[in-house]
């Protein structure tokens, strides 16, 4: 449960109830016109999901964006589709026209952009022992956070409570596309069910975005913190295949293959941390013995960063050999605490392993598992998953 109240970045109070967050109810949280008067329905169309990912693509980069001519040729529709689905847009809010661009024969190009500021998402990430909550634009840039103490161990109604009220405050600027909340895992990302949790066997079977789409009145997506973390590179270039490793109070990882997050048939992919690296090792908590959790966590609380940071490698450096993903990205408070030397030691590591290949890259990863969590909820409108 939060104890205390979480801070805000933002501004504004909370309102609303079990009824609907500012008097929304769920269906037309889901479909109908809410923030900005968009039409949501009508944006998860595949050719104005097409549209939207390239006026996207071109903020995030900050670009120009493309006239309405790129817009027909880069994604294969006729200029009379890409004229009328612009034109919904705009109407919309959604997208603006952006100046002229150089005349290529003809008159000069009239360019568009997508309005970042016309839809947001909710992004929600339950920790062992904190609750972070963001609000972000369509960018996926975050406009407020909120961010309390939160005891995971309490049990679903008190936490689900909290949640729910830190949320509600999120969404006193606007009703918001959706919320997406990222818990730990195993869980199944299809019903927003928890599975049997290690160490929280109180959750094993809650149905987390049952109750908390009820209670909210909106959309609500529930995944791994895990997935989450690794959705919150999605938006951007280079994002093809890589994995997310987290280190926090636990250990995990996201993988991301294709440009799409991977979870497996039964939801259980990313099942990082309880890989054993030490036979007759020390004692984890799912039961094994020599895991790289209780290898890693064990270094750092003894604070030695050098060595739980080669743990951490030699554990990734099984996953890339194992998948060939090209780009490893390293999040979590513990990483925080010394980015220099986890970055260093996993990359050390990689390119001792990389048998005359080329390492995968080793970065810090482009965002936090709340804004991954928001950028689950956006995804789909853009045409990613």
């Amino acid at each position: 449960m939060i104890r205390g109240s979480a801070s805000a970045t933002g501004s504004g109070t909370g309102r609303g109830g079990r009824g609907g967050v500012g008097g929304v109810g769920a269906g037309e949280g889901a479909a109908g016109r809410v923030a900005g008067g968009a039409n949501l329905a009508g944006l998860r169309g595949h050719n104005a999901a097409l549209v939207l990912a390239l006026l996207r693509r071109a903020g995030l980069r900050g670009e120009p964006g493309p006239g309405r001519g790129e817009l027909a040729e880069a994604t294969g529709l006729t200029p009379q589709a890409v004229s009328k689905i612009t034109a919904r847009l705009v109407a919309e809010g959604l997208v603006a026209e952006a100046g002229r661009g150089a005349s290529t024969g003809g008159k000069p190009r009239t360019l568009l952009r997508l309005v970042p500021e016309a839809g947001h998402a909710v992004g929600a990430q339950l920790d062992r022992d904190e609750l972070r909550v963001v609000r972000v634009d369509l960018l996926g840039r975050v406009v407020a956070e909120w961010r309390g103490p939160l005891d995971f161990g309490a049990g679903p109604e008190l936490v689900v409570a909290a949640v729910t009220d830190t949320v509600i405050r999120a969404c006193a600027a606007g009703t918001p596309w959706g919320v997406g909340v990222a818990a730990p895992g195993p869980l199944d990302h299809r019903t927003g069910v928890l599975g049997r949790v290690t160490g929280y066997p109180g959750w094993e079977g809650y149905p987390l975005r049952e109750v908390l789409a009820e209670r909210l009145g909106l959309p609500v997506v529930v995944d791994k913190d895990t997935n989450a973390g690794a959705a919150a590179g999605g938006a951007g270039p280079g994002s093809g295949s890589s994995v997310y490793v987290h280190v926090g109070t636990g250990l995990g990882a996201g993988l991301r293959l294709g440009g799409a997050v991977y979870r497996g048939s039964g939801s259980g992919a990313g099942e990082f941390g309880h890989q054993v690296l030490l036979l007759d090792g020390p004692p984890c908590r799912c039961g094994a013995r020599g895991c790289a959790e209780v290898l890693c966590l064990d270094a750092v609380a003894r604070g030695d960063f050098v060595r739980a940071a080669r743990v951490l490698g030699e554990a990734a450096a099984n996953l890339v050999a194992l998948l060939d993903v090209d780009r490893v990205q390293l999040g979590g408070r513990v990483v925080a605490a010394a980015p220099e030397v986890f970055v260093e030691g996993v990359r050390t590591v990689l390119a001792a392993r990389a048998l005359g290949r080329a390492p995968a890259v080793v970065e810090r990863a482009p965002g936090g598992v709340a804004e991954g969590a928001a950028e689950l909820v956006l995804a789909p409108y853009f045409g990613q998953a």
